[in-house]
């Protein structure tokens, strides 16, 4: 389809350069014209011919002109970690387009996290202003949908590629705790999928969105070591002694991960059922985390069947 053809435009505020951004590109671009709001250029975004606005969109004042024959705005804009300050210019940004967007009669969905901790939820200034403005897009007015996916995973992710990674290149993992909690991993692409399909009609609803099937971390843990040719070798970690590292390492300058994440993980709330809103087969997670070994070891991994699902 050409971009004459494409009958509808999304805004897409925050661009296609991150994990879930990129899945967006792809998405959208075969049927929808696309913008998109970031500060730096990408380079899959110039050959689909999507319309860059470089732009910090915490400083745009005035967001009328971006807004004018756009059929729905999308945001994927947050960062993982900041300081109060960071967040709320940030919030008060993206509040500046949603009153745009209410102005113009703009459908609005917004990509946000699952349920968390009570102490995470009202202890970081992430997921306070995060929930602040999920609350605002509810109270708009506007058609929206409010999209809540659990760990999402695609090349380049921030959490499974990171982890297969970590275990070829060092002989030991932390492991946080007894391992027992579980994860609901989803794919960056079905996400994209149901995002797509929401921005087209949004029901004025939240949605949690988990992957296909539940496991045991240690259960994916001990699959990582077993693609790249290793026998699990764990450095057992307390809960609290795993929250105390990543903080250790968050203090450093570390972005591999934060402490809050250790806490939600630890947790046991982050395996999430699939949408009911999906539609068609979705993507498991055996399959990705062989091509990750492959890639990374350059040769061929043995298949290693389906992990152990746990209720």
């Amino acid at each position: 389809m050409t971009g004459s053809e494409r009958s509808r435009t999304v805004l897409l505020v925050g661009g296609g350069g991150g994990l879930l951004g990129r899945a967006l590109l792809e998405e959208f671009s075969p049927t929808w014209t696309i913008r998109s709001v970031h500060r730096s250029p990408v380079a899959r975004e110039s050959t689909l011919g999507v319309r860059w606005i470089a732009a910090d969109l915490a400083g745009i004042r005035d967001w009328g002109p971006h807004l004018d024959g756009v059929d729905a705005v999308v945001n994927v804009a947050w960062y993982r970690w900041g300081s109060d300050p960071r967040f709320r210019l940030l919030f008060e940004g993206l509040h500046r387009l949603l009153e745009a967007s209410r102005a113009a009669r703009v459908p609005f969905v917004q990509v946000s996290v699952p349920p968390a901790p009570a102490q995470l939820e009202t202890g970081i200034p992430y997921l306070t202003y995060k929930r602040r403005f999920d609350g605002a897009v509810r109270a708009s007015g506007l058609p929206y949908a409010i999209v809540r996916p659990t760990l999402m995973f695609g090349p380049g992710d921030v959490l499974l590629g990171v982890m297969l990674r970590t275990i070829q290149r060092y002989p030991f993992f932390p492991m946080f705790g007894d391992g027992e909690y579980r994860i609901s991993p989803v794919a960056a692409s079905d996400v994209a999928r149901l995002v797509v399909d929401l921005a087209a009609a949004p029901p004025s609803a939240t949605l949690d969105v988990g992957g296909l099937a539940s496991y045991r971390y240690r259960d994916v843990t001990d699959r990582l070591f077993e693609l790249v040719g290793k026998r699990p070798r764990y450095w057992h970690l307390s809960p609290s002694g795993g929250v105390r590292l990543a903080r250790l390492l968050q203090s450093l300058g570390s972005t591999r991960l934060y402490a809050y994440e250790v806490e939600w993980l630890l947790s046991d709330t982050l395996a999430l059922p699939p949408s009911d809103r999906m539609r068609g087969p979705m993507r498991p997670v055996e399959p990705y985390l062989r091509e990750e070994a492959e890639r990374l070891l350059g040769r061929p991994v043995p298949e290693l069947g389906p992990l152990a699902v746990r209720a």
